[in-house]
């Protein structure tokens, strides 16, 4: 029975609209309405609840009259179809409603929505651009993602469930009283009246504040994370401190707003214990002076007394409900500022495949300053020929890796265009773009996974056979057998923790390597490829570099010369602008940049300014 209910929503179903509506109801609209016949079902089981459980004080009241209107020896003969009823409705018909309702709230509603909006909210982050990642902390952003789902469905449940309930509950009692006598229903009247105004005042103050507080947990989640991800270098600097503080003032930011939260809580809470008291108060007093004028039954009375205690029972919890509602209102709203942003960077409509028969790339006029007025790079023109292997040659800010990232197209271009085979990369897919081009960085970033799976991410379909080899070829093979993580596991099957912490820098440099060896793309980029290696390492990577690079269209930056000298070609750039164009042997007959920079180097020391070169 369980497995029924659990199957009636699959939580990885792919989005049904790529980005998700910036209004707050329409955002909530587009996660609710992909389970509307489940909220619908939850709808209808909350009636039925709520209507058995009105009959209670109702069988109460019934009781005391049969019993005060006939003798004890009549009352099973002549009453036991009104008993037998009633019975059937407490012991049958209310515990399959609650059971029903309790099944497609927990086990299809709870974990599905909840999932369902999480998966979509990463899906959609996912193709966010570089730039949105390198804008805000991954922990922020995780932590948003993972809380918009529960808060969706929180808020989802509570509307239908007591919400609702209190609704249905409500109406039928002034209903039953008014029936009896309408003074009767005078109390419970006038308590509705003061609950809604007090929900009208209090909630929405409630609610602004949940969301400070949500924003508060964000940012202490955010900092707590950046603080465990550059955990090595809080070690170096001996900054455990200064972390300390960092982290410190977030909380104490995210303790006194949640302070600002919890006073309103405690003071609706006195407020709506003040008007329970009047209202069962009232209800009571009403209920025995009608009696005792002889204007009600005493069934009635014993009918009224519950009515008004089960009231003020449900309005704690509905009010405990409705906080929970605006706590998480709040909470969806500062999840929206992460999730319900346009994606900055998108494929054109009409996006076509790219594709790469010989890997000729053209920069024309190309201008791009990230916003800013003085361009990072400044109307370069220049041809990379089929299968010819480039240099980038400059200074730190001369614009050589910023020319690589919008090779990727990280950024769109502010002027400009970039072919590639004829094709402008802005009117193709990013990912059939990245795709053509492997990539190896300064800074090599390993998934926290298996040795195996870092490298079968250069091409995911390749055999066990072909990750050895690629492994091979970047000198590899031998280190990563003889890796054993925490758990045991061993050589390729490894883990290699977050960021591939557990590895050296030059151990990561040859994974990241052997992947794209792997991936074995038509255009290679290596921005610092072997900087994390030392001399010997490198020097037996180059031959693994040469095979690499043969028949590919290679650009190439690195900070030591030596390792780009013998390119086809080496450009120089400063200012965006390139300088100095050809050969090595060409740039020192030259005697300008290139040839300054190379004696620098070959004198036995590097200048400062090419310490913090790209």
């Amino acid at each position: 029975m369980f497995s029924v209910f659990e199957q009636l929503l699959k939580p990885t179903d792919a989005p049904e609209r790529n980005e998700p509506p910036a209004d707050f109801l329409a955002f909530f609209w587009h996660f609710t309405r992909q389970a509307k016949g489940l909220c619908a079902a939850l709808f209808a089981a909350g009636l039925v609840v709520a209507l058995l459980d009105s009959t209670i004080p109702v069988f109460m009241g019934r009781i005391v009259t049969l019993i005060t209107a006939s003798p004890p020896s009549e009352l099973f003969s002549k009453f036991w179809p009104h008993l037998l009823g009633m019975a059937m409705v407490l012991l049958v018909a209310r515990p399959l409603a609650l059971a029903t309702q309790n099944l497609i709230a927990n086990q299809a509603i709870s974990a599905n929505v909840s999932n369902r909006i999480r998966w979509q909210n990463h899906w959609y982050v996912m193709r966010q651009s570089w730039a949105f990642f390198q804008n805000d902390f991954a922990g922020r952003i995780a932590n948003r993602v993972m809380q918009t789902g529960p808060a969706i469905r929180e808020t989802l449940v509570a509307l239908l469930t007591s919400v609702w309930y209190i609704m249905v509950y409500g109406t039928t009692a002034l209903i039953l009283l008014a029936s009896a006598d309408p003074v009767l229903a005078l109390p419970v009247a006038l308590w509705f009246a003061a609950y809604l105004a007090l929900l009208r005042i209090l909630v929405p103050r409630m609610r602004d504040r949940s969301k400070d507080v949500s924003e508060g947990r964000s940012l202490l989640t955010g900092r707590i994370v950046d603080s465990y991800t550059n955990i090595l270098t809080v070690k170096l600097f001996a900054r455990a401190r200064e972390e300390d503080a960092y982290v410190r003032d977030a909380i104490d930011e995210h303790t006194g707003l949640f302070y600002r939260s919890l006073r309103l809580n405690t003071l609706f809470n006195l407020c709506l214990a003040w008007l329970n008291a009047l209202m069962v108060t009232g209800t009571g007093a009403m209920a025995l002076v009608l009696w005792t004028r002889g204007r009600v039954e005493v069934g009635t009375v014993a009918m009224a007394l519950p009515l008004a205690w089960q009231i003020v029972n449900i309005a704690g919890w509905v009010a405990f409900q409705i906080t929970s509602i605006f706590e998480n209102i709040g909470v969806i709203q500062e999840g929206m500022m992460t999730i319900a942003r346009p994606i900055g960077l998108t494929d054109p409509p009409a996006a076509s495949v790219l594709k790469v028969s010989r890997g000729e790339i053209r920069f024309e006029d190309v201008r791009f300053g990230y916003g800013r007025q003085s361009g990072v790079i400044d109307g370069l023109t220049l041809t990379v020929a089929c299968g010819e292997k480039i240099g980038l040659i400059g200074r730190s800010g001369a614009g050589k890796s910023t020319l690589v990232n919008v090779l990727l197209r990280f950024f769109d271009l502010e002027s400009g265009r970039i072919l590639i085979d004829g094709q402008d990369i802005a009117s193709v897919t990013q990912e059939s773009l990245r795709q053509q081009i492997s990539v190896v960085t300064q800074d090599t970033s390993l998934l926290h996974r298996s040795i195996a799976e870092n490298i079968r991410y250069g091409r995911p379909q390749a055999s066990e056979t072909e990750i050895i080899a690629a492994a091979r070829l970047a000198h590899a093979d031998e280190f990563i057998r003889e890796l054993e993580d925490w758990k045991k596991r061993r050589g390729y099957e490894a883990q290699v923790g977050e960021r591939g912490v557990k590895l050296s820098g030059g151990q990561r440099q040859r994974i990241a390597i052997a992947r794209v060896i792997l991936k074995n793309a038509p255009i290679l980029v290596l921005d610092e490829a072997t900087s994390a290696l030392d001399s010997a390492v490198e020097a037996a990577i180059q031959s693994s570099l040469g095979t690499l690079m043969a028949g590919k269209t290679v650009i190439a930056i690195a900070h030591r010369l030596s390792t780009i000298a013998r390119m086809d070609r080496l450009i120089v750039l400063d200012r965006g602008r390139i300088v100095e164009e050809g050969g090595h042997a060409d740039l020192l007959r030259l005697g300008g940049h290139y040839a300054a920079l190379w004696r620098r180097q070959s004198g036995g020391f590097i200048d400062a300014v090419m310490q913090a070169a790209e």
